[in-house]
């Protein structure tokens, strides 16, 4: 079998592994209430901050939490906090999303055996911490499916930079354009055109697919749609 033209498939973790609001809304939630202590009028604040309903557990689109960094998701909840800096509340929300049960987007093993044998290499790229990316990988039994795992602390910036998408290219000995990243969201598509990819959009996370088409070669439901698409690309 010959190689494919699009060889490396690079993957965002949340909302595209994995699907978004089911894998964070109530995590989300049970996290603020951790930090609230006890305060719901607090608790209700650090929600709206962070962009989830308090009652729902549905994200905005807007919210800091989908895209960024646990960082920038941090930014906007430090100020309601007191007795926190900005170190020890990213450590805990690190280490906290780091267990949070994750929720597949369709059978990751079967998904990730047929791409591999199709003669793709796998990678991820996550706004997440390089350590929660391993450790859910592990929890899908996906792990050892990776030829390369980064994370916003990898040391190759986060997206929508383009560091990561470059370094699993480089990683891997391939030419950017023949790569493909994977994302939920515009900082994974603006990443991949920025390295130069091919950007594939999916619907499990929380930007609507208008929104993430101009940014896609194709939007797709979910990836276990990838497999037919690779097939024609």
């Amino acid at each position: 079998m010959s190689a494919p033209r699009l060889k490396g498939l690079l993957f965002d973790k949340d909302g595209t592994l994995f699907d978004y609001q089911k894998s964070w809304g109530g995590f989300t939630l049970g996290f603020i209430d951790g930090l609230a202590e006890g305060d719901p009028a607090l608790a209700r604040r650090l929600a709206e901050a962070m962009g989830v309903d308090p009652e729902t557990a549905k994200f905005s689109p807007e919210s800091p939490i989908v895209a960024g960094t646990p960082e920038e998701a941090i930014a906007p909840v430090l100020p309601l906090l007191r007795g926190w800096n900005r170190a020890a509340l990213t450590d805990r929300i690190n280490t906290a999303a780091a267990e949070a049960p994750q929720v597949p987007a369709t059978d990751l093993i079967a998904l990730f055996d047929t791409l591999r044998g199709m003669g793709h290499v796998l990678g991820i790229a996550t706004n997440d911490a390089e350590a929660a990316a391993h450790a859910h990988l592990r929890a899908a039994g996906v792990a050892e499916h990776f030829a390369y795992v980064a994370g916003y602390d990898s040391g190759h910036g986060a997206k929508p930079g383009p560091g990561m998408c470059l370094a699993f290219a480089d990683a891997q000995g391939l030419a950017p354009e023949h790569c493909v990243m994977i994302g939920d969201s515009t900082h994974d598509l603006e990443a991949g055109r920025a390295a130069g990819m091919v950007c594939v959009a999916v619907c499990t996370g929380i930007t609507p697919a208008e929104v993430l088409a101009p940014h896609a070669a194709v939007v797709l439901p979910h990836i276990g749609h990838l497999p037919e698409w690779l097939a024609t690309a």
